[in-house]
């Protein structure tokens, strides 16, 4: 069952929904047949998951105000996290796709979906400029419209070049993995552009611009703790996609087939001997189960679940640190960063 913060927030969606069908069809005049695909699209690939990127913006503002929102103020909040819901979408229909997934929240990828295929390349840019239409519909008169706008170009092409950058250094067509980038700098630029900006930063730069508090220093304050905690947590996600049940998780990890730039991967490399160094180049990204499986008995072998452990201790220590030190004499509040962590920390899924 929903949690009422979240049944609250999905409430917000056919409303949203209903401005992009009437964008479509009374605007542009395009048949209902265009905006029921659309609306199929955006359906499956925005809801079903937890929204936390979403429910944060809402929580950050309320945060920030230090009272409860009003009506308008949750609707504007809200209407901004689905939007980066939206960008998660586009994103997740594109990464399916070229990591060749299966499965995306307990269900088949959007490209498996019976006659999508590789109209998934087109629906994932059509959700992403759906944001666009909501955000002029419903935030233009805002004095912070035009740097929302900016920030979620921003954002997105940090998104895009981070994809790159991991697609560059695990290419899915190299029979081969070359692990020569492999190692933690490699590791973090990824994750700050393809995952730490998106998830973290994102939804706190919105709420922090909706309420009127994006000064210099707060926008610098912030960057640099959720990019850690950014990192923190897309490492968790390849913990999880390895050592997690997909049942729980919701799909089936992929990193090792695909020869993902992991933290696992780059954990075994910097730990193993040469015979299991030459193991993880005959097995770590070939698409059979039984190389897949030789992979995961190496990880147990060099217990990089303690490894992990002591990663995860170890990270949130500096976090709260860095939020222990934060100057709030500019309105940003260190309880949304505290939230933030506690959302995150010792996560299963």
């Amino acid at each position: 069952m929903a949690s009422a913060p979240l049944t609250r927030f999905e409430g917000i969606f056919p409303i949203l929904a209903d401005d992009i069908k009437k964008q479509c069809i009374e605007q542009y005049g395009l048949p209902v047949r265009v905006w029921q695909w659309f609306e199929k699209s955006l359906s499956h690939n925005a809801l079903g998951g937890k929204c936390n990127r979403g429910l944060s913006v809402v929580d950050t503002a309320r945060l920030l105000l230090e009272r409860d929102l009003t009506p308008e103020e949750y609707f504007h909040t809200a209407t901004l996290g689905w939007m980066i819901e939206f960008l998660q979408a586009m994103m997740l229909v594109l990464d399916d796709l070229m990591d060749a997934s299966s499965t995306r929240r307990g269900r088949p990828c959007w490209y498996l979906m019976p006659d999508v295929g590789m109209i998934a390349v087109n629906d994932a840019p059509m959700i992403e400029s759906a944001i666009y239409i909501l955000l002029k519909k419903h935030l233009r008169d805002h004095p912070a419209y035009v740097d929302m706008v900016e920030l979620f170009h921003d954002v997105s092409f940090r998104i895009e070049l981070g994809q790159t950058y991991d697609m560059l250094v695990a290419p899915q067509d190299s029979a081969v993995v070359n692990f020569a980038g492999f190692n933690q700098d490699t590791y973090n630029g990824i994750v700050a552009y393809k995952t730490a900006y998106y998830s973290f930063h994102l939804p706190v730069a919105l709420a922090m611009l909706y309420c009127g508090c994006a000064s210099p220093r707060n926008m610098e304050q912030a960057e640099s703790i959720l990019v850690a905690m950014g990192t923190y947590f897309q490492v968790q996600d390849d913990y999880l996609d390895n050592f997690a049940d997909p049942t729980v998780l919701g799909k089936v990890g992929t990193d090792i087939l695909d020869g993902k730039c992991s933290w696992l991967a780059v954990q075994a490399l910097e730990r193993c001997n040469a015979e299991q160094r030459l193991l993880l180049e005959e097995n770590y990204g070939r698409k059979e189960a039984a190389h897949e499986r030789k992979i995961k008995d190496l990880y147990d072998e060099l217990k990089l679940d303690e490894v992990y452990a002591q990663y995860e201790d170890a990270k949130v220590a500096e976090i709260r640190q860095m939020i222990d030190d934060v100057d709030e004499s500019e309105g940003l509040k260190k309880s949304v960063f505290t939230e933030f962590l506690r959302k995150i920390y010792k996560r299963n899924k």
